[in-house]
């Protein structure tokens, strides 16, 4: 199959290889002060290439940490809907760097077993997933000929995504009335293989927290001491082994009281994603068996349930030889993933109340839980503005919209604050892959991926004008 939109997109595929190339030599690590220059530089980067495809409107917005870069092409069709496409422009840590095969910040190109691959931090996270719609605009306008897209496309492109967004909120509050629109397009996912077409319906919600328990005032002698007072550090590896029952699930009274359970439905959906357990296990997770909620499967375990993860914990002597202390303090941090109906702001609550009955005698608990999190989000299987989404990504993939499969996304970003804030329903267009090593060393984007995601794009704005979302 072919199409003006598919047409256009291969005969200036290096147009888009320049672009990418050209942006993630850019280390816009937004997490690292010492970058703030580079994340600043990204952004110009961006508002530059926005220009130069023809957007009229290019603004960057800065904030109270990293700026952000705004876009609006208006369409000339006065009933025209208006679609809002999020994204970011920063990037992740490259940290350790020895493991990185070449350079995080030189664009390497590779020929992998799926077809060629660009390697760089932010190859597809999501500065690839940014870039296709630069190119697919440009499609859309060639294949339909017009002058301004067939619906109002505006770009909102944060620069603290990868630092949790601490920022965007606010920015969101202080400039509604020039976001305001119709449908949000997030693009910053992915799809479930190459040969998969796929369009992800929810992200999951976030809340962490850090637990200290202290015991003696000083670090003690163990031969003086040991075995007669008790050590945090003992206590916090029993209070951590108790997170979880025999089943998998979690401890904290409460947890589960606001989950909304899977309907036969979406587990039926779930289920038709070609998934291999095995060649996961050894690929993506490199992990060597499977743990989880039980009944419920991998995909829904990873997409679809709350969890609860213990992300590091420390205490006492970790230096070379050994120090014979019971130490004074042992700390843990801990992240939870929530689903739908799930609120960030109950986390504390219960972990603090879970904490307080399951800590020792003589050890003092401490429970820090930061404000905000992140909430869940989904999108409406049965909107018009989906049927539009899912007919688009059909024509890119050369198959029927009915067999596009949907997936959740285990991850979780600033979706939901954009629905809260601006009131419009969210679709998810990525092209990300399970196997792109994303936030970690060698990350990829699979480049036939990002040509499918420019045509997809290309094809989306003449769906949603079609599908009269007004």
């Amino acid at each position: 199959m072919t199409s003006a939109e598919r047409n256009f997109v291969l005969d200036h595929l290096d147009d888009l290889h320049a672009d990418l190339d050209t942006w993630l030599r850019i280390p816009s690590i937004s997490a690292d002060p010492l970058h703030a220059r580079d994340v600043a530089a990204s952004a110009t980067w961006l508002a530059d290439a926005l220009r130069r495809v023809g957007f009229p409107t290019v603004e960057i917005w800065p904030t109270d940490g990293a700026p952000a870069v705004f876009a609006e092409w208006p369409s000339a069709d006065a009933d025209a809907p208006v679609a809002l496409v999020y994204g970011h422009h920063d990037v992740q840590p490259v940290d350790p760097l020895e493991l990185w095969a070449h350079p995080p910040f030189e664009p390497t190109r590779v020929e992998g077993p799926d077809g060629p691959e660009l390697h760089a931090r932010g190859a597809i996270d999501d500065k690839g997933n940014v870039a296709f719609h630069l190119l697919g605009i440009r499609a859309h306008l060639a294949a339909t000929g017009r002058d301004t897209p067939a619906v109002t496309v505006k770009l909102l492109i944060e620069g603290e995504e990868e630092s949790g967004s601490p920022h965007f909120r606010r920015l969101l509050e202080d400039r509604r009335d020039r976001l305001g629109c119709d449908v949000v397009v997030v693009s910053d996912t992915g799809m479930a293989a190459p040969d998969v077409p796929s369009a992800v319906t929810a992200m999951r919600g976030l809340a962490d927290a850090e637990i200290t328990l202290r015991g003696p005032a000083v670090d003690l002698h163990s031969g003086s001491f040991g075995g007669a007072v008790p050590n945090p550090l003992h206590a916090l590896a029993e209070l951590l082994a108790k997170l979880h029952d025999d089943q998998g699930r979690v401890t904290l009274p409460g947890f589960y009281d606001r989950v909304r359970p899977l309907s036969d439905r979406e587990r039926e959906l779930m289920s038709r994603v070609p998934f291999d357990e095995q060649a996961w296990l050894a690929g993506p997770a490199a992990s060597r068996a499977t743990y989880g909620e039980t009944g419920f499967s991998t995909l829904e375990r990873t997409g679809a349930r709350p969890t609860a993860e213990v992300n590091g914990m420390w205490g006492g002597y970790t230096g070379p030889g050994h120090k014979t202390i019971i130490p004074a303090e042992a700390h843990a941090k801990l992240t939870f993933r929530l689903v739908s109906d799930q609120a960030p702001a109950d986390v504390g609550p219960q972990l603090r109340a879970w904490v307080e009955a399951n800590v020792p005698a003589g050890i003092e608990a401490e429970v820090h839980t930061p404000p905000g999190g992140v909430a869940p989000c989904a999108s409406d299987l049965d909107s018009p503005a989906m049927g539009a989404l899912l007919s688009a990504i059909g024509q890119a993939f050369d198959t029927a919209p009915e067999d596009v499969l949907f997936t959740r996304e285990g991850g979780s970003g600033p979706e939901a604050d954009l629905v809260e804030v601006l009131g419009a329903p969210l679709l998810f267009l990525g092209a990300g892959l399970p196997t792109d090593r994303i936030h970690s060393p060698n990350e990829r984007v699979l480049l036939p991926m990002l040509y499918r995601g420019a045509e997809a794009a290309a094809h989306l704005w003449r769906e949603l004008a079609a599908a009269r979302l007004r």
